[in-house]
């Protein structure tokens, strides 16, 4: 099994990886079907007009989570990771301006958002909770194409036939030839120990077999730069954030305090996790205002992995460009493996599968940074995910803030904690990490659907607006 670190972190945009950059990349991908020859077009037809539907989690909670307005930049060409986030709502107003998408390359298309976007509550489709169908007619109304695409977390978007394969070749897929191909956690360790090599190590040989070690190298400076450009950012804004809760921005207030405690050398005995969550919720806050963020493994819990690295920078002076870099591709390793095996989608498994899983990847991260053995580092994962296990996904009226932005904060802390308590051992523990693993799967299978992203459990019913 092999899932590149630049799958797992992917450069995009707020609020939501797969309510946002999903379906913009859904509505990308369709607008590339369009011009292709890989669908039965009659003799003759052109497409004049387009329509979208959203099921499932995506209806629910889709308006809190900007997830109609991804699906109109995606109509109009632009990309999660290249679109500029100044632009979007200029972009929106102008479709719902004129009625019509014009992406690059394309006649343009008719598309009113009030007629042709449809948020439908009552018709789930099978496969996966958030899904989506994309249409395509004539200027006679007649349709002439349509796809079904689910958004599985993280960014990825699958069609209803990859969903199919993924699904029968969950146990087999191999997709690259790569030297450590492993699946699971203790294949990992096996490798790490007959070939003497880190977790990061191997991880790294299985990115140089499909590209340069400069070219890989520059990819992981890219996603850090993004992640600390992130928390710079969110620790620069005050202010609400959009979205109708009236939720104040407060990462700016909280580093200010700090910063004027650090320069007074006041004793505080829990400085580093006041640090660690600063950071967390500058990203998460910047993530709540559409801001550019790094899937790591989601946007949801985008907050928790960068809060670690910056902790790691601003606590270890031995920390350097290079230790980042390994923190990454031992991060991304283990994210895959949760993957593989069981969901980083919270509208599949909870919020266990996003915040869980982001502090499995960030405790496992930093044991590798400073001096863990492979054994410690997945006894690290294990602690941390082990300990988010049947957390749910509940946003306050569909938005990536309540409780979203503190739940990110919380995860970091106890990535360290992890971290430090599985530095302190010597990598033999009770529970494994596939264990854990596999339990959080069964617990996302169990689950209530209202305590799965819908936003219809949970704090999202028992907190009063005001």
């Amino acid at each position: 099994m092999f899932l590149s670190v630049f799958d797992v972190f992917k450069i995009g945009v707020g609020p939501s990886s797969s309510h946002t950059m999903g379906p913009m990349t859904a509505a990308r991908r369709f607008l590339d079907l369009i011009l292709s020859n890989d669908w039965p077009r009659p003799a003759g037809a052109q497409v004049t007009a387009l329509k979208a539907s959203l099921h499932g989690s995506l209806a629910y909670t889709g308006i809190g989570h900007g997830t109609g307005n991804a699906v109109i930049i995606g109509l109009m060409g632009e990309a999660p990771d290249t679109v500029d986030p100044d632009r979007m709502e200029d972009i929106i107003a102008d479709v719902e301006r004129t009625g019509r998408v014009t992406p690059p390359g394309h006649p343009g298309y008719r598309f009113l958002p009030r007629e042709d976007l449809v948020y439908d509550k009552k018709t789930p489709l099978p496969g996966h909770a958030n899904a989506m169908r994309l249409s395509a007619f004539d200027k006679d109304g007649r349709l002439l194409l349509t796809q079904v695409y689910f958004s599985i977390g993280g960014g990825f978007v699958v069609t209803e036939t990859e969903l199919a394969a993924m699904q029968r070749n969950k146990k087999a897929a191999a997709t690259r030839n790569v030297p450590y191909p492993f699946a699971s956690a203790r294949e990992m360790l096996d490798m790490a120990r007959a070939s003497g090599l880190t977790i990061a190590q191997m991880k790294r040989a299985n990115e140089e077999a499909v590209m340069s070690r400069d070219d890989l190298d520059a990819g992981l400076d890219r996603i850090w730069d993004a992640m600390s450009g992130c928390i710079d950012r969110g620790l620069r804004q005050d202010g609400r954030l959009p979205g109708g809760l009236n939720v104040r921005r407060r990462a700016k207030s909280i580093h200010d305090k700090l910063q004027e405690e650090w320069r007074s050398n006041r004793l505080n005995p829990v400085l580093a996790n006041d640090w660690l969550s600063v950071y967390a919720m500058a990203v998460n806050e910047e993530n709540a205002a559409s801001g550019r963020v790094v899937t790591s493994p989601t946007n949801g819990a985008a907050g928790v992995v960068p809060a670690t690295i910056r902790y790691y920078l601003h606590f270890h002076p031995e920390a350097d460009q290079e230790g980042i870099r390994d923190y990454l591709l031992t991060a991304a390793a283990i994210g895959g493996i949760i993957k593989h095996n069981a969901s980083i989608s919270g509208a599949e498994v909870g919020c266990q599968g996003e915040v869980g899983s982001a502090s499995a990847m960030a405790a496992a991260g930093l044991a590798a940074v400073m001096g863990g053995s492979p054994e410690q580092i997945e006894n690290a994962a294990e602690i941390a995910l082990e300990h988010h296990l049947g957390m749910t996904c509940d946003p306050v009226a569909g938005l990536v803030q309540v409780p979203c932005i503190e739940r990110n904060a919380l995860g970091a802390v106890k990535a360290v904690t992890a971290a430090s308590l599985a530095l302190k051992g010597d990598g033999e523990h009770f529970v494994p990490l596939d264990a854990c693993i596999e339990t959080m799967r069964q617990t996302g299978n169990d689950m209530n659907e209202k305590y799965k992203e819908t936003s219809l459990g949970g704090l999202a019913v028992n907190v009063v607006e005001c």
